[in-house]
């Protein structure tokens, strides 16, 4: 099962934004510390997500940190196509749904402001591993 949502706010209904609101109240592509946090047990019971959340960044990011986010487990990866200040955070995650798989991947950008202090996620997919 994959589900994917473009975050422009023209295209949000509101089924859509009720769709990818956490069980914290947070949308998904705002991120929830929570749902990070709660990812990082990896609790076998849990389907596993592969998790990918584009986002724009008002200022470019330091290489360093590009290559630094693999530190920090859960297979996490950071990566920079070939449009300036467009990143791509990907990674697997094991959630009750792919809305906390993705509020949890976002929650590590919101738990980890030294990495990108300033974003803005466009789009976001989890697919059900």
């Amino acid at each position: 099962m994959t589900e994917t949502a473009n975050l422009s706010v023209r295209n949000q209904t509101h089924a859509d934004i009720a769709r990818w609101t956490c069980p914290h109240g947070r949308h998904a592509g705002d991120g929830c510390v929570t749902c990070y946090h709660a990812s990082a047990s990896d609790d076998p019971a849990l389907p596993q997500w592969e998790v990918a959340a584009w986002f724009v960044s008002a200022r470019p990011m330091p290489i360093r940190a590009l290559h630094d986010v693999h530190r920090h487990g859960r297979r996490f990866a950071l990566d920079q196509p070939s449009t300036p200040l467009v990143f791509l955070l990907s990674g697997q995650v094991r959630a009750a749904t792919g809305t906390e798989a993705v509020a949890g991947l976002v929650g590590f950008l919101v738990d980890n402001r030294h990495i990108v202090d300033d974003f803005t996620v466009t789009e976001i997919r989890a697919v059900h591993s």
